[in-house]
């Protein structure tokens, strides 16, 4: 495995200790899992999604870690009625989804999003309009009763040239967060 594709973000790392200790985490749309071993092996108990069986089946054993092989754009939506303490999404994007992915997040919940905006077709895939965020979008998509932690966007030359939005963000919606 290359090392940036097996190294966790910076991004995810950085706010990580938002998080619950020991909580439940949601990787969402996992790909080969770094988030998901990463936080794992910090003691989070993690759950990692994925249409990648064959991904999913490298994640088998690692310690406090389940899996969940599902299409996250067909279908049912697989976590009706399921709260989590945090949900990560790196380099994806289906917006269909977004509203669910923050209904997953109680009070205290943290999103830790991560992905390619508008402007990255000129370094590569992904190029459709489709899976680029516009610019501020992941600011815009939150309702009121969220804290933005933390939001960048632009190009980026690590681990490759880029250009990539994020947020870190808290449901505040229980009243004030604590932030590190």
């Amino acid at each position: 495995m290359h090392s940036s594709l097996a190294t966790p973000s910076s991004w995810v790392t950085r706010f990580s200790s938002l998080i619950a200790a020991g909580g439940e985490v949601l990787d969402y749309a996992c790909g080969g899992g770094r988030h998901a071993r990463w936080l794992a092996q910090r003691g989070f108990r993690v759950e990692a999604v994925d249409r990648d069986g064959v991904a999913l089946e490298l994640l088998s054993g690692v310690p406090r870690l389940r899996t969940l092989h599902a299409d996250l754009e067909q279908g049912g939506w697989p976590y009706e009625g399921r709260r989590f303490d945090a949900v990560v999404v790196t380099n994806y994007l289906y917006r269909p989804r977004f509203n669910d992915l923050l209904d997953l997040l109680g009070p205290g919940g943290v999103l830790i999003y991560e992905t390619f905006m508008a402007g990255n077709e000129r370094f590569g895939k992904p190029s459709n309009p489709e899976f680029l965020l516009a610019p501020h979008e992941l600011l815009q998509r939150l309702p009121p009763g969220w804290t933005v932690v933390a939001f960048e966007q632009g190009e980026t030359a690590q681990p490759r040239p880029a250009a990539i939005q994020r947020i870190c963000a808290v449901n505040a919606s229980g009243g004030l967060i604590a932030l590190p």
